[in-house]
């Protein structure tokens, strides 16, 4: 560790790389974790009427390979290195020619870039190993919340505990203020909850959008909660008016708000201090 201490650039380099690598089991998440979920909650209603679930394939994590939803073809070793199997496959199943989507090559990418950043501000140690164990967390929810409008209880409630037993020593808060972080990250978007539905009769956001601003509270204190609902309300507000002019998207189809909230969460993991230092000079 004293070593890659006193050489920051092999330091990120060598995150950079292993990122990589989790960004990829981070799409086998991203694809895999609602179907699991899917299952899991249909079996639970088979049962509850009494009845038998059916029998299936083992279908978890790491069972089976990957390989192409169009054809099954499984994807050799080689072909699944991170961006550079998409690259050499040239965004095509060697078997079938069916497109594979660039969003896999850009979930890794993103994954390496945010956790070399993090390796980078926080230097080699503790934190920023803490720090790319939540940016690994929030990548995945984002996507997930963005293609099924869902943010899993499997990965938001060890996200908070998580979050209190790493500022137990005060890593990155005092445990009070991560204590007090997760209450008002919950509160504040439950009462806002509970607010725009008597107002409107309609639900605006969903239980698992409480829960992932209390895990952020947890890790980064109550300090930074405005910072992070104001960068995510923001962005959330420009890119919903942009789809509503460029892609006719409907206005009333809801938009998950997890993304912007996950994205707040990095932000702030990242340059919330230099920020909060402006507003709460004592902080």
């Amino acid at each position: 560790m004293m070593f890659l201490a006193s050489n920051p650039a092999l330091w990120v380099g060598i995150v950079f790389l292993f990122a990589l690598m989790i960004g990829s089991f981070l799409n086998v998440v991203i694809h895999r974790l609602p179907r699991m979920l899917e299952t899991q909650w249909h079996d639970q209603c088979v049962e509850l009427k009494g009845e038998t679930p059916p029998t299936r394939p083992k279908y978890n994590l790491l069972v089976p390979a990957s390989a192409c939803p169009a054809c099954g073809h499984a994807i050799a070793p080689r072909h699944n290195l991170p961006v550079v199997g998409w690259l050499w496959l040239r965004g095509r199943c060697h078997q079938c020619a069916t497109p594979i989507s660039a969003r896999y090559p850009l979930v890794e990418l993103l994954t390496a870039v945010l956790a070399a950043t993090a390796a980078w501000r926080f230097g080699c140690g503790w934190p920023a190993l803490a720090a790319i164990a939540l940016i690994c967390a929030l990548v995945a929810l984002a996507f997930i919340d963005l293609d099924t409008s869902l943010l899993p209880d499997n990965i938001t409630q060890p996200l908070l505990w998580l979050g209190l037993l790493v500022n137990l020593d005060g890593l990155f808060v005092p445990l009070p203020d991560a204590l007090v972080g997760a209450a008002a990250g919950y509160l504040v978007l439950w009462v806002v909850y509970w607010l725009f539905k008597l107002a409107t009769g309609k639900e605006g956001m969903g239980y698992g959008d409480f829960k992932l601003l209390a895990a952020l509270g947890a890790w980064l204190g109550w300090q930074q909660l405005p910072l992070i609902i104001l960068a995510s309300s923001l962005v959330g507000a420009l890119a919903g008016i942009g789809l509503i002019l460029f892609t006719r998207h409907d206005r009333r189809t809801p938009i998950p708000f997890g993304p912007y909230l996950a994205g707040g969460g990095v932000f702030a993991l990242l340059a919330g201090p230099a920020i909060l230092k402006l507003w709460l000079p004592s902080a």
